[in-house]
């Protein structure tokens, strides 16, 4: 490790180009994913049907078809993966830099503030004053297991949410359509358009969807291409903690 540079004009460039690498992005999520597997842990009481977040769950089903049916084994992936990027990186000679980590942590709370205050001033322009307020979005789910509850699968969304519709979804989309013959920048417009839609209708879908109304379709659309922007622009990690964050501001009322 080494001390953090000022950032200048200089250190900043750094800074955004070191920090959307797989290390950084592994590093910082690492504390979202055990947080989250903890306090999930603790919240679903013995006799009460569990709750997960839904991508969590699709990606436990997958890695259940293989033998990995313990949370033993999921740890067990996410480490060796994990320390197979940092140490591959390192050999390229990725500096780490501690105080960084902080600056990643401020640029995930800024974000969740100005993508939901943009998002609901577009959305009230589109629908004509008709505001679609963050905190209405949760409502229906929160009254019905709880904050605690809310709180955890704040920052389970924020890291499973973020791995399958960013990661998964949009990465694998773009790769797709340029091995289809698309070139690199409409690919991955194209497939943030799409993954911004498909992360937007699966909020629809199972026993703790909500109702369907083209506003709040709209409002989790913009949010999803935002955060497709944000991925592509500062990586996982940045994107994970943004969207984690914006939903603990959302269940705990500070968005309004």
């Amino acid at each position: 490790m080494t001390a953090s540079p000022a950032l200048g004009r200089s250190g900043l460039a750094e800074y955004a180009r070191v920090t959307r690498s797989g290390t950084y992005s592994f590093l910082i999520a690492l504390p979202l994913f055990v947080a989250y597997e903890v306090l999930i842990l603790l919240v679903n009481t013995p006799g009460e049907a569990a709750v997960r977040v839904g991508a969590d769950v699709w990606i436990k089903q997958i890695l259940a078809l293989v033998g990995a049916t313990r949370m033993f084994w999921v740890g067990v992936i996410v480490l060796v993966v994990g320390i197979g990027v940092v140490l591959y990186e390192r050999k390229r000679r990725l500096p780490i830099r501690p105080a960084w980590f902080g600056w990643m942590l401020l640029e995930s709370v800024l974000y969740a503030v100005i993508v939901a205050v943009l998002v609901s001033q577009v959305i009230s322009g589109l629908f004509y004053g008709i505001a679609v307020q963050p905190a209405a979005l949760a409502g229906q789910v929160g009254e019905s297991i709880g904050l605690p509850r809310m709180l955890a699968l704040s920052l389970g969304a924020g890291l499973y949410e973020e791995l399958v519709f960013r990661v998964f979804l949009v990465t694998g989309l773009a790769w797709l359509l340029t091995r289809m013959g698309t070139k690199s920048t409409r690919a991955y417009v194209a497939a943030a358009l799409v993954g911004a839609a498909i992360f937007s209708a699966v909020h629809y879908i199972g026993a703790y969807g909500d109702p369907f109304t083209l506003a709040s379709f709209s409002f989790r659309f913009l949010f999803g291409l935002a955060l497709n922007g944000l991925y592509l622009a500062r990586g996982f990690g940045v994107a994970a903690w943004t969207h984690a964050l914006y939903d603990v501001m959302v269940v705990t009322g500070m968005l309004g």
